[in-house]
């Protein structure tokens, strides 16, 4: 479904089409570490499918010694016996019952444990083209229909399959004659099973993709609420979920009639024939062919038969949707991030030296492959060199940051580190080394220390002190009602722009990176702010090399050199001063920024 104001639903790669059961098996591969106690729940189980077996006996033995030949003791004897078999079930039911459930609760667990780490894997690229919303739905509501089928419906499933082949066994014992008149309304009751079955899970699928999309609309607009409010778009926001609500209503309430009609249609053919037999097997009784508990037994195991056959054709729709679900966990199971490790990664200089270099190096995002990000870009910068990139939007500033971090390789040319190349460099050991200030720094729901300790998350409390002092953070921080414990409110709430900024400067100061890349890291402050930021950053980047993304030509005026940038290319390099005489679209941009109202008491200040 497409929905206005450019938000849309994603049909493409994360939505396949649904295979089968045998996606379960890969669920299976959780339940290996614990197979003592899968073992144990399932020897419960038997016992327990062995003693409704029982009953049936017990029955037959009441009733053609107990009843008909009004023997006592026959009759007690037939009643000790069921209430033996009742006190053992219930025992082994209640065993089966937790152990399985507990089964069920680690392994959806560990599954998500290995989805999540998966997921944190995955390249920027991954992220373009599937969205947080999509990924959180199968991380929670996947899991818990994967949990109950595994916690609840798998037992269920096995305990009514070994109750209706032994209640088969038992009727041949019984009565050969009517057990062959029993098994002929089997295919009527396969047939439906088959073909309606197909239809449940294509809908059990598309059910769950229509409430990931209900999620993800969800999450998209509480993630921009003060967007969404200053615009006025509550009325619209809200017709649109609406119809994303009830897409995902109308296709569960599909699914919904399709399994009520599979399990009604299962348990009238079931019944009809028990009638027959009954009437049969009556007639056979009073001729004197069989027992009247030969008859009790024989109609106790086709009851337990027909009920296990309706919960079978039940489970199966619910065995449909896990097999579904199942199918997009492990999608994401199997997802391989585009950047990984090589098998023998080079090692990094140690200590590092900061040394950058880009050498020929064209890359084109793989959502956007039709314009190149970069085109043969050039640039070496010495250790301990600070660098600013500027040019127009879209001129490639960022992209050069993204290949520097490897969040993509180059399709084109090298990027090296300390003269290594960065595709030979295991992404984790490369990124340890680095630290980025962005211009919309991201504040996690969590304390002023967690936050603070982020990039080291072993430093002791004394050097975060000192990193929020030096990025002067720390009077602040000591302000709030907990101090550095205080919680600051999801993604920094109860920061203003200038003192979440100065978290990150504290971030990156404590992991002491010896590369350095601010991306307009004080475009969006306040005079105060700004001057509060740019001395944190001074001291931030002291002895590092340094790399900047700026719009705001004031703030990198003193930098050691300008890369000039435009349509991917570096088109000039030098000085302010030099790049004023040099180069036409430096000299363009500084003019319209300098002449604007204090813009030069800004580039003074610098």
């Amino acid at each position: 479904m497409a929905r206005g104001g450019g938000r849309f639903s994603n049909p493409g790669p994360d939505r396949p089409k649904g295979r089968d059961l045998a996606a379960l098996k890969r669920a299976g591969a959780f339940l290996r570490p614990y197979w003592p106690r899968a073992v144990l729940a399932g020897i419960a189980l038997v016992v327990t499918a062995g003693c409704v077996l029982g009953l049936g006996q017990g029955l037959r033995a009441l009733i053609d010694s107990g009843f008909a030949e009004g023997e006592p003791g026959a009759l007690d004897r037939a009643l000790a016996v069921l209430v033996g078999l009742s006190i053992v079930m219930s025992i082994g039911t209640y065993a089966r019952f937790t152990m399985v459930s507990w089964l069920g609760e680690r392994v959806v667990a560990d599954l998500r444990n290995a989805v999540f780490r998966r997921v944190l894997t995955l390249d920027p690229g991954f992220f373009e083209v599937t969205k947080t919303g999509e990924i959180l739905s199968r991380l929670t509501t996947d899991t818990t229909l994967l949990q109950s089928i595994v916690g609840s419906t798998a037992s269920m499933a096995l305990r009514n399959m070994l109750i209706l082949l032994g209640g088969i066994v038992m009727l041949f014992v019984t009565n050969a004659k009517l057990t062959a008149l029993a098994l002929c309304v089997v295919p009527l009751v396969v047939v439906p099973i088959l073909m309606i079955g197909r239809r449940v899970r294509s809908l059990s699928r598309a059910s769950q993709d229509r409430v990931a999309d209900v999620g993800a609309f969800a999450e998209e607009s509480f993630n921009a609420i003060r967007t969404l409010q200053a615009f006025t778009h509550e009325a619209e926001d809200a017709r649109r979920f609406g119809q994303e609500v009830r897409g995902a209503f109308d296709t569960a309430i599909q699914r919904i009639h399709l399994r009520g009609a599979l399990a009604s249609v299962v348990i009238l053919l079931v019944f009809l024939a028990v009638a027959v037999i009954l009437w049969v097997g009556g007639h056979d009784v009073m001729a004197g062919r069989i027992t009247g508990g030969e008859l009790a037994a024989f109609v106790f195991y086709a009851t337990i038969v027909a009920f296990a056959v309706g919960v079978l054709s039940e489970i199966f729709g619910e065995l449909q949707r896990a097999a579904g679900a199942t199918e997009r966990l492990i999608e994401l199971l199997e997802a391989e991030p585009a950047i990984k490790p090589p098998a023998a990664p080079a090692a990094l200089p140690d200590p590092p030296e900061g040394r950058v270099a880009f050498e020929g190096v064209g890359f084109t995002y793989p959502s956007r492959p039709d314009m190149a990000a970069l085109d043969a870009v050039d640039l070496a910068i010495a250790p301990g060199e600070t660098v600013a990139l500027v040019g127009p939007s879209g001129a490639g500033k960022s992209t050069m940051f993204q290949l520097l971090m490897r969040f993509y390789d180059p399709d084109r040319g090298r990027v090296l580190l300390d003269g290594v190349d960065l595709t030979r460099c295991d992404p984790g050991d490369l990124r340890r080394r680095m630290a980025i200030v962005s211009q919309d720094p991201v504040i996690f729901s969590a304390t002023g220390f967690e936050n603070i300790r982020y990039g080291a998350p072993d430093a002791p409390d004394d050097a975060v002190i000192r990193a929020a002092r030096d990025a002067a953070a720390d009077e602040f921080l000591r302000a709030l009602p907990d101090g550095y414990d205080s919680f600051l409110g999801e993604k920094g709430a109860r920061l203003s722009g200038g003192q979440r900024q100065r978290i990150a400067i504290a971030r990156a100061l404590l992991r002491d990176p010896a590369v350095l890349l601010l991306d307009e890291a004080t475009s969006a402050l306040d005079a105060e702010s700004e001057r509060l930021v740019q001395e944190a950053l001074k001291r931030l980047m002291r002895g590092r090399t340094t790399l900047i993304i700026a719009h705001r030509l004031a703030t990198v005026v003193n930098a050691d050199r300008i890369a000039v940038m435009d349509r991917g290319r570096i088109v000039a390099t030098g000085t302010h001063a030099d790049l004023m005489e040099s180069s036409p679209l430096y000299n363009r941009l500084a003019t319209l920024q300098f002449s604007e109202p204090g813009a030069a008491g800004v580039a003074a200040a610098e």
